[in-house]
């Protein structure tokens, strides 16, 4: 066992490291009570625990047999996290007890006959407090009622003996429990802006469409054209003139003159 001498010195130690990278315990601890709040937004709830006041982020559970009590009882069950296993200790060993009818050891008073819930993995519920122990962090967790009866717990997250995990160790560990609901009105917002994309530049997959051919040049008739070549070009008349050598081919707005089968006018 160690000497309380040994413990001091040993803090001192930890707490001369941290300094010396220039953070202070109570410092790194801040930075990770911050950092949870962020990830993990915290619900208010009213002071009878009946009711939400502010809604905070949602958690889905990611392990099972997570023991909560009625919010009626004075004490929220502890439950545990540690090397990767969900555990309520003590409570529920009681409640396996209660399940036989038989009471062995000392429970927590006022709670022996407890209509306790072990919630499994997918079960949604708030969170109301973080704290930041020296030794693990606190989850204070708050459902929605369930059967007219809302429920609430606690959940350690126990760090390694001996060690203090890094922030982002201790964001990964209570990742493996806990799981944030993503927001709906955000998956909406993007599902719109996808919609809104797509109607102002269209479907990806979709051709531009096809250039349009430049129009024909006018019907062009010129002096000393023949009459192969103006026919080719305005086809047929409507009727014919002849006087000889001079011919007149009548079309519907236009009126062309040969002499000698060359064009020497065109009205």
């Amino acid at each position: 066992m160690f000497s309380r001498r040994a413990i001091v010195n040993a803090s001192l130690a930890a707490a001369f490291i941290l300094s010396s990278l220039g953070i202070s315990p109570r410092s790194a601890g801040q930075g990770l009570q911050q950092k949870l709040e962020a990830q993990y937004a915290l619900t208010k709830t009213t002071d009878d625990k009946t009711d939400i006041v502010t809604a905070g982020a949602i958690l889905i559970l990611q392990k099972d047999k997570l023991i909560m009590y009625p919010t009626t009882t004075q004490i929220p069950p502890q439950n545990t996290y540690k090397d990767g296993r969900l555990s309520s200790g003590a409570f529920g060993a009681h409640q396996s007890i209660q399940k036989f009818g038989s009471l062995i050891g000392h429970a927590p008073p006022s709670q022996l006959q407890t209509a306790s819930r072990n919630f499994v993995t997918g079960e949604k519920f708030w969170v109301t407090k973080i704290d930041v122990q020296p030794d693990g962090v606190v989850f204070t967790l708050f459902t929605d009622a369930i059967q007219d009866v809302r429920y609430y717990s606690t959940l350690k997250f126990v760090y390694p003996k001996g060690s203090t995990p890094s922030t982002d160790q201790v964001m990964s560990t209570v990742a493996e429990v806990l799981k944030v609901q993503p927001d709906e009105d955000a998956k909406s917002d993007d599902k719109g802006g996808d919609q809104q994309q797509g109607a102002a530049g269209g479907n990806a997959n979709q051709q531009p469409p096809a250039e349009q051919a430049p129009a024909a040049p006018p019907a062009t008739v010129g002096i000393g054209q023949t009459v192969d070549e103006v026919v080719a070009i305005l086809g047929q008349p409507d009727k014919i003139i002849n006087l000889g050598p001079k011919q007149i081919y009548v079309y519907k707005d236009l009126k062309v003159t040969f002499v000698k089968g060359k064009v020497t006018d065109a009205q």
